[in-house]
């Protein structure tokens, strides 16, 4: 089994904002146990900025994106120091992999940053993946390590993505109501947010809006997600050997990597052609596997290349998934709405679902 597990903010660093040495010693326990049972374990884990401030304190009047930058460069040493010694203790050895949004962009990254964590844990070592956020600043952010794990997710092609974080999982209720109940399990068509508080942790960027976004996107390409307590003794060994604790959002069929990658592709969109109700019927059925024909678009926005990600959307302006061009937009408008024209986007380069 390979998984990834995200390690939240609030985990890994104590009350004070500073690294947590024991949780590290405990996370560490698990996927040993994990990669002696033969599982490929994939950690992201935030803490680096906890780990900096343990170091130094900046002025209050420093700029806060320097600020995050200063921490998390000197923290991120400290942090993989405090797993590594950990590993190091128990006979096994992890890597640092820093990375940003521009990196899962473009192609040519994509497949080298693939190929050397499969080579990695070929070579049973752990890759201990964080933002990079020296560089990461504005549009090459993720919008925190909970997008950072579906994106490893989908591109190492997992079978599971473990979420720990500071709660049990989601409720049906606001988690401080006395009768919420955690869901056990839920479908990815159902509407996640509305079991959601808007409530973040004091030192991390996201919340669980961001997890059940990262979920639902997961579950759409078949990988199964958990959000979990990290805190619960034992919590990723009890997940992995597939006992029922936390909220599991429950995958549909899997995709194809060229698939998975098109769907994480944010911020390269290129154009988007608008579809007709029946072309929408077609493609979001989940028994009929169709490419995008011009037959059924009824408006180009361009312009753009051959080989291009494209919006789809629908004629109310709903966005129903992206897809690689097969013609530039001029070639598109000719071949607008006409019949026996190739396809302008082919079925193995089209992916339909959250976006």
């Amino acid at each position: 089994m390979k998984i990834v597990v995200k390690i939240g903010t609030q985990l890994i660093t104590n009350e004070q904002g500073l690294l947590n040495h024991s949780f590290i010693e405990d996370i560490v326990r698990q996927i040993v146990l994990l990669k002696k049972q033969n599982h490929d374990v994939i950690l992201v884990s935030s803490g680096a900025m906890g780990a900096g401030r343990g170091l130094i304190q900046p002025p209050e009047t420093m700029n806060k994106v320097v600020q995050r930058q200063i921490l998390s460069s000197i923290g991120q040493v400290k942090m993989i120091e405090a797993y590594s010694t950990a590993l190091q203790k128990k006979g096994y050895h992890c890597c640092q992999v820093l990375t940003c949004k521009e990196d899962f962009r473009d192609r040519h990254h994509y497949l080298n940053m693939k190929n050397c964590f499969s080579a990695l844990l070929h070579e049973n070592i752990l890759p201990i993946v964080n933002e990079n956020d020296v560089i990461a600043i504005d549009e090459l952010m993720f919008t925190d390590n909970d997008e950072l794990s579906g994106l490893i997710g989908a591109m190492m092609d997992v079978d599971a993505v473990l979420i720990l974080t500071s709660v049990d999982g989601i409720f049906d209720k606001h988690p401080n109501d006395p009768d919420a109940q955690i869901l056990d399990e839920l479908d990815s068509d159902h509407q996640l947010v509305k079991y959601i508080s808007k409530e973040k942790t004091q030192y991390g960027r996201g919340g669980m809006h961001t997890k059940a976004r990262v979920a639902t996107k997961l579950a759409s390409m078949g990988i199964t997600t958990h959000i979990a307590n990290g805190n619960t003794e034992d919590i990723v060994v009890r997940i992995v050997n597939g006992e029922k604790i936390g909220t599991r959002i429950i995958p549909k069929k899997r995709l194809s990597s060229m698939k998975k990658w098109i769907a994480h592709t944010d911020g390269i969109k290129k154009g988007k052609v608008t579809i007709n109700a029946c072309a929408e019927e077609i493609l979001t059925s989940s028994s009929i596997a169709r490419s995008l024909l011009p037959v059924g678009i009824t408006k180009i926005i361009g312009p753009f290349a051959k080989g291009d990600i494209v919006t789809i959307e629908n004629e109310k302006g709903e966005v129903l998934g992206l897809g690689i061009a097969q013609y530039n937009s001029e070639t598109a408008e000719k071949y607008l709405g006409k019949k026996s024209k190739p396809p302008f986007m082919r079925y193995d380069y089209l992916y339909i679902g959250k976006v």
